[in-house]
């Protein structure tokens, strides 16, 4: 837990939006802290010294084996859970090839398209489901969350985070 002195950590995110004959793709992950795998876009944790467009792409293709190419943002989100701020940077993306999961170890357990009208019943966390549905539906750009509702602990980190 931080002290209350000291700014929150920052965490910068990236996911990408693929669209498919009225389909969203999908990635179901699990994380210690959950006993239900998580649904979300594509996408996680920016690396040091990467872009947020390079995260995507990295992302994409080790949680589902498609090959991204990055288009423009379509939406930005930011939460915080506490102890941390979220900032996360959505992109629109085309993908080509086969979903191929990653190996057994990875958290990531399931890829599918999701057809639209299926996300507000799949994407359980209201910091992933809200800004994806507003942008969707009334091509909002923007959410803001001041408390992020959920923290997950990533598999190769104790530190808890939030998932945006």
């Amino acid at each position: 837990m931080s002290d209350a002195t000291e700014p929150p950590r920052r965490i910068h995110l990236a996911t990408g939006l693929a669209l498919r004959e009225g389909r969203v793709l999908l990635v179901a992950s699990t994380y210690p802290s959950h006993d239900a795998p998580l649904w979300n876009l594509p996408g996680g944790r920016q690396q040091p010294g990467e872009l947020l467009a390079h995260t995507v792409a990295r992302e994409t293709h080790e949680e589902t084996g498609l090959v991204a190419q990055i288009g423009d943002v379509a939406y930005v989100s930011e939460s915080y859970d506490g102890t941390a701020h979220i900032l996360n940077v959505t992109f629109a993306m085309d993908v080509r090839g086969e979903i191929v999961l990653p190996r057994a170890n990875d958290h990531v357990v399931e890829a599918r398209w999701v057809r639209r009208r299926e996300l507000a019943t799949v994407l359980r966390v209201a910091v992933v489901r809200e800004p994806l549905l507003a942008y969707l539906e009334r091509g909002q750009r923007y959410a803001g969350y001041p408390d992020a509702g959920i923290s997950v602990t990533w598999p190769d980190e104790n530190a808890s985070r939030s998932t945006t």
